[in-house]
């Protein structure tokens, strides 16, 4: 089997105040607080959420 790309995303700016559909990615990338890590698979759809959100986190590595 062939091992997937995973992603590890970090929330870094709050998403109050921000555009309704931003804060949408935010909650499809499953982040929830403040400084929470969540691992991701690399796939298209993942990056085109993190590309619109690229200002409210960070991407921490590819693990």
């Amino acid at each position: 089997m062939a091992k997937k790309k995973m992603l590890k995303v970090t929330l870094v700016r709050s998403p109050i105040r921000q555009n309704p559909k931003h804060k949408l990615c935010v909650k499809g990338l499953g982040l929830k607080r403040m400084h929470q890590t969540v691992e991701v698979e690399d796939t298209p759809s993942v990056r085109g959420m993190i590309n619109k959100v690229n200002y409210l986190v960070r991407i921490e590595g590819e693990a």
